[in-house]
């Protein structure tokens, strides 16, 4: 990686260790998968200049790349607060209230709808399926399972993780 500046310039440690991965993988069959993984643990999400990166290293186009993370939904555009509820929206959970659920959690953290909240503290993003039917309607905050949800349990969630910090 050159640098545009003077010999003390030290260039981003994330954008080397990038490089490392993907020369890892360079000559590897079937190998975005995995570089868009360890991608995105670098960085917590996957940037246009991260996508940009991958596809020069690869040797791939880079529609190929946006087609692939905008296809699994494991892969995400955006940052990421630090505790991710994913909020199911999928039949079972709909027709048992999450949909009213989905709404107080917009009101409480000040969304418009999945993203980020202004303090990174937390992100929304609903989604179609948790599996967790039988507990419906459900959320996951950083893979911890909340289910039989009431619109009422929405604040008393948010104050858990707030209070965690």
């Amino acid at each position: 990686m050159s640098c545009n500046c003077s010999n003390t310039c030290v260039a981003d440690p994330k954008a080397q260790e990038l490089e490392k991965i993907v020369e890892k993988y360079k000559n590897v069959k079937g190998a975005l998968i995995p570089v868009l993984h360890e991608a995105q643990d670098l960085y917590g999400y996957l940037p246009m200049h991260v996508q940009k990166a991958i596809a020069d290293g690869l040797g791939v186009p880079l529609s190929e790349v946006y087609g692939v993370i905008t296809f699994y939904s494991q892969f995400s555009l955006y940052p990421k607060g630090k505790y991710q509820i994913q909020l199911c929206l999928g039949t079972a959970c709909y027709v048992k209230g999450a949909g009213l659920i989905y709404e107080r959690f917009k009101q409480e953290l000040g969304l418009k709808g999945d993203g980020v909240t202004e303090d990174g503290l937390f992100s929304l993003q609903s989604c179609r399926c948790i599996g967790a039917c039988g507990l419906a309607p459900v959320i996951m905050i950083n893979g911890e399972v909340y289910g039989r949800l009431v619109p009422d349990d929405v604040p008393k969630i948010i104050k858990k993780y707030r209070d965690m910090g």
